[in-house]
């Protein structure tokens, strides 16, 4: 296990671990919590240069900010925030709608601020685009916090091509977050080359595929009655599980011929998609972190690539990303 910090990457002016970390399993949806662990986990993720630390308003209803803002007092200069407005969730699923108008944007930020205990937000991200709400509105309000000191860089999240460049077309997009891993590879063809022709950087989440490239999920006997993954996710129906498992047996094989976990690989093979990239992998406990961020590490050659795709043919994939429900808020 590897004890050396990341190396750097861009968001915009934001200067960041070459892999960052996801929080929202710190609070809820995947099984069972615990603080303690938790905040230790963030400390070794700051220690170790995993610098960038994703969360939202809605993660555990609040929760999630305000353990970051605990884990973060006294280390702030250390830790780069990023947050995400947008969702509207008065219940326990994972939301009944979006809002991106400039009251809401205001408020959900002044909102986050309280919660985190912070002066200041480093990346503000639209979870998903309201289509009620012209991008100009919303991006052009982010944009007056950026001008107040309130954030510092604007990103968007689930954005499609069109709404990329009228919302940089308004003011400076930092960052896209957007779910890309060896079994999403939806933004590829359109949503990437225009983050790179724009200057945005790419921001992947679920890459483990929630847990699948970690090769440790053989049947819905993995979830417990609080994952959200047991009833929320088509790929995780017990058929779906079942098609996929040849596609993971035959990424684990790969890894394996290299010496290294599955998961290693997967993030690896983000890694080397370019230096505009900064994979947040989720991870609640210590010895994952430090796995995922050994990843960073890893030099594969063009062969290791091309045997790492093979494993897990994009169009081999059995079972859509998100549920019609949540699908309905995500531009392709």
């Amino acid at each position: 296990m590897t004890l050396t910090r990341l190396p750097t990457r861009r968001i915009g002016s934001l200067t960041v671990g070459a892999q960052g970390l996801g929080c929202l399993g710190m609070s809820e949806f995947y099984g069972p919590t615990d603080e303690r662990e938790a905040v230790a986990t963030l400390h070794r993720a700051l220690d170790l240069g995993a610098t960038l630390l994703d969360t939202a308003d809605v993660y555990g209803h609040g929760a999630n900010e305000e353990l970051i803002g605990k884990a973060v007092a006294g280390r702030r200069d250390d830790a780069v925030i990023a947050t995400k407005f947008g969702v509207v969730r008065p219940g326990p699923g994972v939301g009944a709608g979006i809002r991106g108008d400039a009251a809401y944007v205001r408020e959900s930020c002044e909102a986050s601020l309280r919660r985190l205990g912070v002066d200041h937000i480093d990346l503000l991200y639209l979870t998903r685009v309201d289509t009620a709400t012209p991008i100009e509105e919303t991006v052009g309000a982010m944009a007056d916090l950026v001008r107040e000191g309130k954030i510092r860089e604007i990103g968007l999240s689930e954005a499609g091509p069109e709404t990329l460049r009228r919302a940089a077309a308004v003011a400076p997009v930092a960052a896209l977050q957007t779910e890309w891993s060896l079994w999403s590879r939806g933004i590829e063809a359109e949503i990437l080359p225009v983050c790179r022709e724009l200057g945005i950087a790419v921001v992947p989440y679920a890459p483990l595929g929630r847990g699948f490239l970690t090769a440790t999920i053989r049947s819905t006997a993995h979830f417990g009655d609080d994952d959200f993954r047991a009833f929320g996710l088509p790929r995780f129906t017990p058929d779906n599980i079942a098609a996929n498992l040849p596609l993971i047996d035959a990424l684990s094989a790969t890894a394996e011929a290299l010496g290294v976990t599955a998961a290693q690989l997967a993030l690896a093979w983000l890694h080397h998609r370019g230096p505009d990239v900064v994979p947040i992998p989720g991870s609640k406990r210590r010895a994952h972190l430090e796995e995922n961020i050994d990843a960073a590490f890893l030099a594969l050659t063009p062969s290791d690539l091309a045997a790492t795709e093979a494993a897990i043919p994009p169009t081999a994939v059995s079972g859509a990303r998100w549920n019609p429900q949540s699908m309905a808020f995500i531009e392709s």
